[in-house]
């Protein structure tokens, strides 16, 4: 029996749903590089150095961290499609996506009369 619930607690990740995932673990060091060779090959300045990178997108994953869960499952999951057909996923780009989501979710905020 105990093995059973041992074997039954390695494998229920595997098949659980996206709504008990976290947060998708994304290697930024990666993720950096890639921006700062693909600015090379276009001979253009990179934005950030990759330093400021990492530390930019460990910033948007510890913020996206605080969204995740309470952010419907249809919203995440087509944030992280919509990131990964864009060929490159990166926290910034979950964080952005999901924040207008929940922007457009919300409707108009009133005005403040200007």
């Amino acid at each position: 029996m105990k093995r059973a619930l041992v074997s039954f607690a390695m494998l229920l990740p595997l098949f659980a749903p996206p709504a008990f995932a976290g947060v998708p673990e994304l290697n930024v060091k990666a993720v950096c590089n890639a921006r700062s060779t693909d600015a090379k090959m276009l001979h253009s300045p990179p934005d950030q150095s990759t330093v400021e990178c990492v530390r930019d997108e460990e910033a948007a994953k510890q913020q996206l961290g605080n969204l995740w869960a309470s952010t419907s499952v249809p919203i995440r999951d087509r944030c992280e499609s919509d990131a990964r057909s864009l060929g490159m996923m990166c926290y910034l780009d979950l964080l952005i996506c999901i924040q207008m989501a929940e922007d457009l979710k919300s409707g108009p905020k009133k005005g403040t009369g200007q």
